[in-house]
């Protein structure tokens, strides 16, 4: 089964731990990162797409992909 998340976060080290992290447990990433920037607050938002697969398992909605 193929598992796929988007994680999404402010622009700063913290989110890169995130990506880090998950690359870390196996994940791998999947397409360009994405910004987007809130004029209102003043803040960036970053977003990367990552997938992983995974054997023995059957989709299901209730599936904790932080888990993996």
């Amino acid at each position: 089964m193929k598992l796929y998340r988007f994680i999404t976060g402010p622009d700063d080290s913290a989110f890169c731990h995130r990506v880090t992290a998950a690359l870390n447990k196996g994940w791998e990433l999947h397409g360009s990162p994405q910004l987007s920037f809130d004029a209102v607050k003043g803040v960036v938002t970053c977003g990367q797409a990552v997938v992983k697969e995974v054997e023995g398992h059957e989709y299901t909605p209730d599936i904790k992909l932080g888990e993996y």
